[in-house]
């Protein structure tokens, strides 16, 4: 170990000597090698944007095919009575991976628009679902119980198999329990109706798209967030059926109410949009496009105070209610949560930001009409929402006011500088697609940007670049959702298509990097149906091999009664170790006493580097870690290295970035790198493992969650519970 010190010593003098030293200086302006002291980095603070795009189609979405409660009675007739009898293998577990799918399926397709409306407005379908959520669970807690005793029958291989099955009901339990039903009864509170029948069919699906956003701000709020906001626009189908909501509205006494909503002016909670041609009974100009914006904001961000707020307003808005009557040509909604990163706490300082501007002249309650060459005049609107931030953002409106108070003072955050530079764009001539990607281009920092308009209601435009945010779009038969998370999409559906902000258009161009997708109502669905291109204007083909499949679901995000995930995390930890532990390794017990016999497949530790340890080929190991997982990950290479005695393997424990900075030989082909990390995406970690990689190193992962990213760079996987722990509080 002397030896070790005085290389690893030796290494980072001769590092110190050749690299050049900064203090305070940005690391992106500093050219390599280079040691910086008191980095100078802009601050990420972590938000949430979520949105979901109803696709119009002429033709009418099927019902969902197969019957789930009868796919799972066939399915309980291979259960582990029968696999421990032989009658079954391991891979015929609940009748296999086509019974499994099928069921995945079936569960997607009572989440569609058609399938749900009969289960919300259908007391026997719905009591049909609620028999048998209580017949998965009996049949769960016999076969965990089963699982528990006999666990050490079974190779990790087939180990594998029979969880992964036992995974899926839970799943198909969870789906049906919170997804679908418990949203029955969310929908009538959300529409301030006393029981199903009270709501309208033309309401449902206007309230369930907001009360699933809602659900998923509830999830993307791990640590609270200091304000939020919600939207929901639609064009109506039928004049005439605005003009019955508005006499209804005079009948009511809620004239003035809507009069004082249609203030123009930047939105806030409670902001109605509303083109004075709908009134007068014709879209005309502007779209047609009415939409309800609610806001919550303060200082102190409590774990679900926002959403509470948001639903209390939704529920008691007696004109949203009315207008939820109509019926509808689009019907789009997005959210946001936030910390504020740039701009004071309040309402006006929300997402989503309008691009509204002080009047010239006198103030008016309407829209203002401007002229965009491309589109003609009329009150258009725009409507976005950022996570990130725009670092130039002083510089752009400066150059938009151009001396003139054109924003409102209390508007002070930089996302308001998305709609209005868009807007220039537009003034110029340009169409809608071609002024936001130009728009975008202009902002410096890493951003995930969400935007809607009048001057194109059908379409959702979205927008990503760099590496501190993420835009996951889901694929529904009926709809496109997008959402930052992952775990933003998965109670509607499981598959998904990455946005990728990094990756330029051409490798010799590496600044022309961010893409850009444009979903569209009208599209036939599908990958296909979205237009993506770089932001240079590179098209970006997309097709079925870039959809995958979420290996989570809401359950994973899910902290029950605890009012946070740090307590639900302490008090879960003793059943997190009983999975992780269940079926690797069995006790024997002989005369000469009881030895641990484990029990680890080739998933685990394959062949390769099963002999490269008992052949000699492998002599070192090293195990890394960042945080917490460093701390683990001592102990584990402790532990190693106290059985590996007299055996010639060196054993250590690596700060990752120890590792790839100061530590990496050039051939890794004698070293085994045991990573350990929660969510599989700590970039230092990954970084260091794919560095090892590189040079020959064998990976073996020990992490939290399925699909992350380290478990693609790994040769094999172990994983900690079911590889299912979503780790919020990260304690």
């Amino acid at each position: 170990m002397k030896y070790m010190r005085f290389g690893f010593c030796r290494k980072a003098l001769l590092f110190l000597r050749s690299c050049e030293i900064h203090v305070g200086r940005d690391p992106r302006q500093v050219a390599g090698p280079a040691l910086i002291l008191f980095p100078l980095l802009p601050a990420t603070l972590c938000c949430g944007l979520a949105g979901i795009l109803s696709l119009r189609k002429g033709v009418k979405p099927k019902q969902p095919a197969g019957d789930l409660p009868a796919s799972f009675a066939r399915a309980m007739g291979n259960d582990l009575a029968a696999l421990l009898e032989g009658r079954i293998t391991a891979p015929q577990y609940l009748g296999g991976k086509k019974s499994l799918e099928k069921m995945e399926k079936e569960l997607l397709g009572l989440k569609g628009e058609e399938a749900f409306r009969r289960i919300f407005f259908t007391g026997k379908e719905l009591m049909r679902l609620k028999d048998l959520t209580i017949r998965m669970g009996a049949f769960l807690s016999q076969q965990e119980a089963l699982l528990d005793k006999k666990a050490g029958c079974f190779s990790t291989a087939d180990l594998e198999a029979v969880n992964s099955g036992l995974v899926l009901v839970r799943d198909l339990l969870w789906g049906l329990d919170h997804d679908i039903l418990d949203n029955v009864q969310k929908i009538t509170d959300l529409a301030g109706a006393r029981g199903t029948a009270d709501v309208d069919p033309e309401t449902l699906p206007k309230y369930r798209k907001l009360n699933s956003l809602l659900n998923c701000l509830d999830r993307l709020e791990v640590r609270g967030r200091d304000s939020a906001g919600i939207q929901i626009s639609f064009v109506p189908a039928d004049a005439e059926a605005v003009g019955r909501i508005l006499a209804g509205l005079q009948r009511e006494g809620l004239e003035d109410e809507f009069h004082r909503r249609l203030a123009a002016g930047d939105l806030v909670n409670g902001s109605l949009t509303c083109p004075v041609g709908i009134l007068q009974g014709s879209h005309g100009a502007g779209g047609g496009v009415i939409a309800f914006t609610y806001k919550t904001a303060s200082v102190i961000g409590e774990l679900g105070r926002n959403v509470r707020e948001l639903r209390a307003a939704i529920a008691q808005d007696r004109l949203l209610k009315a207008f939820s009557r109509l019926p509808v040509a689009f019907e789009t909604a997005f959210a946001h949560t936030r910390w504020a990163s740039v701009g004071s706490i309040t309402e006006e300082n929300c997402h989503p930001l309008s691009n509204f501007t002080l009047p010239a002249g006198t103030p008016s309650t309407a829209l203002q009409e401007k002229h965009y060459p491309a589109y003609g005049t009329g009150p258009w609107t725009i409507h976005v929402a950022l996570n990130g931030d725009i670092d130039n953002y002083q510089i752009l409106r400066e150059q938009i006011e151009l001396g003139r108070e054109l924003i409102a003072p209390e508007v002070t955050t930089d996302t308001k500088m998305i709609p209005l530079q868009i807007e220039k764009y537009l003034l110029e001539g340009h169409d809608l697609a071609e002024s936001f990607r130009r728009a975008v281009g202009d902002f410096e920092g890493s951003h995930a940007i969400a935007m809607t308009s009048s001057a194109e209601p059908g379409k959702v435009f979205l927008a990503l670049r760099g590496s501190g945010q993420s835009i996951y779009v889901g694929i529904a038969p009926d709809r496109y959702l997008f959402s930052s998370e992952l775990y933003g999409l998965v109670e509607e559906t499981s598959s998904f298509l990455k946005m990728d902000g990094e990756k330029p258009a051409r490798p010799d161009q590496p600044e022309a990097i961010g893409q850009i997708f444009i979903l569209d109502q009208d599209a036939p669905g599908g990958a296909k149906g979205i237009k993506g291109l770089y932001y240079d204007g590179t098209p970006l083909p997309l097709g079925e091999k870039d959809i995958r499949k979420a290996e989570i679901t809401t359950r994973d995000i899910d902290r029950g009664d605890y009012p946070h995930y740090f307590l639900k995390e302490i008090n879960e930890a003793l059943h997190s170790v009983r999975k992780t532990l269940r079926g690797k390794y069995r006790i024997e017990r002989s005369r000469e006493g009881e030895r641990a016999v484990f029990n680890l497949g080739e998933d685990i530790v394959p062949q390769r580097i099963r002999k490269g340890l008992t052949g000699g080929a492998i002599r070192q190991i090293a195990v890394i870690g960042h945080g917490t997982a460093a701390v683990a990950g001592s102990v584990v290479a402790d532990a190693i290295e106290s059985r590996l005695k007299g055996s010639g393997i060196r054993v250590e424990a690596r700060i990752a970035s120890e590792l790839s900075g100061f530590c990496m030989e050039k051939d890794l082909h004698d070293t085994l790198v045991i990573p350990v990390t929660q969510s599989g995406t700590t970039t230092d970690t990954n970084r260091a493992v794919a560095m090892a990689a590189e040079r020959g190193a064998a990976v073996i992962a020990i992490v939290n969650r399925r699909q992350s990213d380290i478990t693609t760079k790994a040769d094999g996987v172990f994983y900690t519970s079911d590889g299912r722990d979503i780790e919020m509080a990260v304690a």
